[in-house]
C-alpha cells in the first residue's frame, strides 16, 4: 500500500514540476571550464566551453534619470490616486522616508504591502511634455537570458521606447517601441513578437500589447527574450542545440541578446483619454514599482565566474585567456589567434584554448597541451622534462649516445626511426636557437 501510493505522489509530482518548469533546466549547462581525465600519457587537463550562471542583474546596476531632478518630492507635491484619479491629496516628500519615492526603490525586495515604488514629479507644466530617461548599466557586457519585466505602480505610459548600448552608452539603439496607437506615436504598424519569425526576429517593431492607458490592473511591461529564443528552440526551449548553433554562427544575433547598457525612456504618461485634463495635471506621472533584468556576464565561453568586486563586474577568465569579457589570449599564450569558446557540439562545446607563443616557450619548459615530454619523459612543474636514462634534449627527444657519437646497433640505442612524427613537429614548436639551428634570415 505504502508503496503505491509512493508511486502516486511521485507521478503527482512529476507532472507538477512538467507544469511549473515548463523551460528545460538547459541554462545550467557549460558551468565546467576544464576536468581532468586520464590517457595513455597519464592525466591531462580536458577543456570545454563554460560560462557563468544566469542571475538577476539588477544587483549589480547604476541608475542614472535625465533630467536628473525628476523625480517628485523636492519640492513636496500632491499626486492623486492611483485607483481614483480624482483623490489627489497623496504627498510625495523626499525628506521624510514614508512619502519619499527615490529610484533605488524600482530595484528593492518586492512582496512589502503596501508596494514601494520610484514617482516622477507630476505634469504640472503641460502642455511640455513629461519626459523621463532611465538609464541602466553596468559597466560589463551581459547576455540576457529571460525576458525584462517592468512593472508600472501608475498606469503603463502610453509612449514609451525601451533602447540598449553595446558601447557602455555612446551610441543607442531601440529594442522595442510601446505605445497606444503605434502609427501616431511612431509612424509604424503595430506588431507583436509572435508576428516574427526566425527571419525576422531581429526586426525593431512597436507594440500596442502593453499600453492600455489608466487602469490599475494593467502594469507590466515586456520585452520578450524567451520568446524570441522560441523561433529557434522551439516554444518549450527544447531543442537548445538550434538555438546555440545559430548563437554560434550568426553575430547579429548575438549581438541582439547582448547589451552594456539599457535605457527606458518614457516619453508620454497613462492620460486615459483622447484629451489631458488640464483642471487634474496632478493625475500624469510616472511610477515603477519593480524592474527585472536576468542576464549573465560575456566571457565569451572561457569563464564560469564572474565578480562583483569595488563596484565592477568582472570573468575570472580560464582557457588561457584575459581580459574583462575574456577577449584576448594572455601573454604568452598568443601561439594562435584568440577565439570565443563555441556551444557546439552539445554538451561540452569546444573551448578554443589559448595555447602557447612559439616565440614563449623557453629551454627545458613542457605542459600537457602543446609540448609533451618524449620518449616516456614527465614534466615536472611545467619547467622541464625528467627524462629516462638513455634520452636528453628539451623534450627528451635526443639518445644520449647520439650526443657523444657512440651509438650503435648492438648497443641497442640506435637512432630513432627516419620521420619519427615527434622530432617532425619539434622544430614547429621550438624557437630555433633552442635547437641549436640558425633561424630563418631576418628572423
Amino acid at each position: 500500500m505504502y508503496l503505491s501510493r509512493f508511486l502516486s505522489i511521485h507521478a503527482l509530482w512529476v507532472t507538477v514540476s512538467s507544469v511549473m518548469q515548463p523551460y528545460p533546466l538547459v541554462w545550467g549547462h557549460y558551468d565546467v571550464c576544464k576536468t581532468q581525465i586520464y590517457t595513455e600519457e597519464g592525466k591531462v587537463w580536458d577543456y570545454m566551453a563554460c560560462q557563468p550562471e544566469s542571475t538577476d542583474m539588477t544587483k549589480y546596476l547604476k541608475v542614472k534619470l535625465d533630467p536628473p531632478d525628476i523625480t517628485c518630492g523636492d519640492p513636496p507635491e500632491t499626486f492623486c490616486a492611483m485607483g481614483n484619479p480624482y483623490m489627489c491629496n497623496n504627498e510625495c516628500d523626499a525628506s521624510t522616508p514614508e512619502l519619499a519615492h527615490p529610484p533605488e526603490l524600482m530595484f528593492d525586495f518586492e512582496g512589502r504591502h503596501p508596494s514601494t515604488f520610484w514617482q516622477s514629479a507630476t505634469w504640472k507644466e503641460y502642455p511640455k511634455p513629461l519626459q523621463v530617461n532611465i538609464t541602466l548599466s553596468w559597466s560589463k557586457t551581459i547576455e540576457l537570458t529571460d525576458n525584462i519585466v517592468i512593472t508600472f505602480e501608475s498606469g503603463r505610459p502610453d509612449q514609451m521606447i525601451l533602447e540598449k548600448s553595446l558601447d557602455y552608452g555612446r551610441t543607442w539603439q531601440p529594442y522595442q517601441y510601446y505605445a497606444t496607437d503605434c502609427l501616431d506615436a511612431f509612424h509604424m504598424d503595430p506588431k507583436s513578437v509572435k508576428d516574427l519569425s526566425q527571419h525576422t526576429v531581429l526586426e525593431i517593431i512597436c507594440t500596442e500589447e502593453y499600453s492600455t492607458g489608466y487602469m490599475t490592473n494593467s502594469k507590466i511591461i515586456h520585452f520578450e527574450i524567451k520568446d524570441r529564443f522560441a523561433f529557434f528552440a522551439g516554444p518549450w526551449l527544447r531543442n537548445m542545440a538550434s538555438l546555440y548553433g545559430q548563437l554560434d554562427t550568426t553575430k547579429k544575433l548575438r549581438d541582439f541578446f547582448t547589451v552594456t547598457d539599457l535605457r527606458i525612456r518614457l516619453l508620454r504618461p497613462a492620460v486615459g483619454e483622447i484629451f489631458v485634463d488640464e483642471l487634474h495635471l496632478a493625475r500624469y506621472f510616472y511610477a515603477i514599482s519593480d524592474i527585472k533584468v536576468h542576464g549573465r556576464c560575456k566571457c565569451n565561453l572561457h569563464a564560469t565566474v564572474c565578480v562583483y568586486d569595488n563596484s565592477k563586474l568582472t570573468c575570472e577568465c580560464e582557457h588561457n585567456t584575459t581580459g574583462p569579457d575574456c577577449g584576448k589570449c594572455k601573454k604568452n599564450y598568443q601561439g594562435r589567434p584568440w577565439s570565443p569558446g563555441s556551444y557546439l557540439p552539445i554538451p561540452k562545446g569546444t573551448a578554443n584554448t589559448c595555447i602557447p607563443s612559439i616565440s614563449s616557450i623557453g629551454t627545458n619548459v613542457c605542459d600537457n597541451e602543446l609540448l609533451h615530454c618524449q620518449n616516456g619523459g614527465t614534466c615536472h612543474n611545467n619547467v622541464r622534462c625528467l627524462c629516462p636514462a638513455a634520452y636528453t634534449g628539451i623534450l627528451c627527444e635526443k639518445l644520449r649516445c647520439e650526443e657523444a657519437g657512440s651509438c650503435s646497433s648492438d648497443s641497442g640505442q640506435g637512432a630513432p626511426p627516419r620521420g619519427c612524427p615527434a622530432l617532425l613537429l619539434l622544430p614547429l614548436l621550438l624557437p630555433p636557437a633552442l635547437l641549436g639551428t640558425a633561424g630563418p634570415l631576418g628572423m
